[in-house]
């Protein structure tokens, strides 16, 4: 090797200052939080933005699948894009074709350009969360990339639960173009300094051929799959003919896709990972951990708003007690991933969060704000020891040139996850309450002395015999959510016990 080349690599080996460390955590995990934000920001905004472009508030609801269906197909393909590229260049374009589509998304004249500019936003999104934590780890020493993985957890653990607080307060103060304009100054620092910190410790690249099949086949599958997932409760389900296409759709073509990606020599996305014993169990305890987690963060809201007659900014409050332990602890779960059993972390975390379920499961509707917020202020501790945990041992024992592989995947199960878990708790919600309605209105016959009582108080108190029958059906409707919304926490308890079980699977990961 010449002394030029030899000085490259010893520049590109040698540890950072602290300073400039500092600067590239920051900025990266900057990127991360606007990534992750801009996944649930929108979703409180939905009706202004329904109304201001003229479309109806089911169209509306576009511009939260249009980023979810391109972020999802994105992310598994960052391992290919990055040795293709480099991590360091395509980590930097991400993030300033991410500002760029976030201004346009801002500026959007037509309902259709926005969906246009969410559809981008989603796709050069994907990339930046593997690579995030790629070079957040390739740029710490081994005995300091637990403190890494916490203050990168940090990030992504409280983006999603901000998304909803800011998406509300913004649109209803200022204007609901401003939830994208503040990606703006956000990604041109994370940019900027990402590449005048690490554009001299740019990764390897080897020109692999592209798996063209492998990426169209993705691409149909989780398309038709996401689009199921959040039409689904809406179009009930199977009853409609488009749903059913739209599943024959998504099995046929995923079932293809991974034959394709397990004997194809240069896959887009490496399933051969799965056969390591820690990514798997790692990846499986993720994927049904943050579905049954993200379920009640889904569910709640809606019952917040819709039955208890919050306003969306009090329900907002309400969910974000969900973040703020977990900011704290975020980094705390990530030194102790060092010095601990992670399998033992874990562990604490899944009991911790099967514990709470149980404990909401005996929620009423007499519940006041500070009881809901300050029983779920102890949900951060358990997402920061369950969350932190799995991505330090999924990547236990993988070189370098395979970490954003790995990552990538990871996250991209634990995107199909969310998108599992908030359609499918809603449709569960649905069948309960429609059942316990049905249960209880036969209990309410007109002969039964205790609904004579009940009615008799209601016309005593000034109501018509028509408006006292409608408000019995009314309080039976808000018990019949009121129990289906118990149940669902009483299921999410016995999940995260079942996981207690799985992480012990894993091997022990080398400190």
């Amino acid at each position: 090797m010449s002394e030029r080349g030899e000085a490259a690599a010893d520049a590109a080996n040698a540890p950072l200052p602290t300073g400039a460390l500092v600067m590239v955590t920051l900025s990266l995990a900057l990127a991360v939080f606007m990534n992750v934000l801009d996944v649930s920001i929108a979703n409180v905004s939905i009706p202004t933005i329904a109304g201001n472009l003229a479309v109806s508030s089911s169209q509306g609801t576009w511009v939260i699948t249009s980023f979810a269906v391109a972020n999802a197909i994105a992310v598994p393909v960052s391992g290919w894009l990055a040795k293709r590229v480099g991590e360091v260049k395509l980590f930097v374009l991400c993030t300033a074709l991410f500002t760029a589509a976030s201004f346009a998304c801002g500026i959007a004249p037509s309902f259709y350009f926005l969906l246009a500019m969410r559809a981008a936003q989603g796709l050069v999104a994907g990339p930046m969360i593997p690579l995030s934590q790629s070079l957040l780890l390739a740029n710490y020493p081994p005995e300091r990339r637990g403190f890494a993985n916490g203050i990168w957890g940090m990030t992504a653990v409280v983006g999603p639960v901000a998304g909803p607080i800011m998406g509300g307060w913004i649109t209803d103060n200022i204007s609901w173009s401003w939830i994208f304009y503040i990606n703006v100054p956000v990604g041109i620092f994370s940019a900027l300094v990402t590449w005048f910190v690490l554009r001299e410790r740019e990764t390897e690249t080897s020109r692999l051929p592209l798996d063209v099949v492998g990426l169209v086949l993705l691409t149909i599958g989780v398309g038709a799959l996401q689009i199921m997932l959040d039409k689904g409760n809406e179009d009930a389900w199977f009853q409609s003919n488009f749903i059913t296409i739209l599943a024959i759709v998504a099995v046929v073509f995923l079932a293809f896709w991974i034959v394709w990606e397990l004997t194809d020599d240069n896959p887009v996305v490496d399933l051969r990972l799965f056969a390591r014993r820690n990514f798997t169990v790692a990846t499986l305890c993720v994927t049904f951990g943050f579905m049954t987690y993200f379920a009640g963060v889904v569910l709640l809201p809606l019952w917040l708003q819709n039955v208890q007659n919050y306003t969306a900014t009090w329900a907002g409050l309400t969910t974000a007690s969900l973040g703020l332990l977990g900011a704290i602890f975020s980094p705390i779960v990530g030194r102790l991933t060092d010095k601990i059993d992670l399998r033992l972390i874990v562990t604490f975390g899944m009991m911790l969060f099967a514990v709470l379920s149980f404990v909401k499961a005996d929620a009423n509707t007499s519940i006041s704000f500070e009881r809901l917020f300050l029983t779920r202020l102890p949900w951060g501790i358990g997402l920061a020891c369950f969350f932190i945990p799995l991505i330090t041992l999924s990547l236990t024992g993988l070189p370098s040139n395979k970490i954003a592989s790995a990552s990538g995947l990871f996250n991209f199960m634990r995107l199909i996850a969310l998108a599992i878990g908030t359609s499918l708790s809603q449709t569960l919600w649905d069948w309960r309450e429609a059942f316990h309605d049905h249960v209880l209105s036969a209990h309410t016959a007109v002969a039964d002395p205790a609904t004579e009582h009940w009615l008799a108080q209601a016309q005593a108190a000034g109501l018509t015999q028509g408006q006292a029958y409608g408000a019995m059906a009314g309080v039976i409707k808000q018990q019949s959510f009121m129990i289906g919304l118990n149940e669902m926490y009483t299921l999410a308890g016995w999940v995260f016990l079942g996981l207690t079980v799985l992480i012990w699977l894993s091997k022990p990961h080398a400190r």
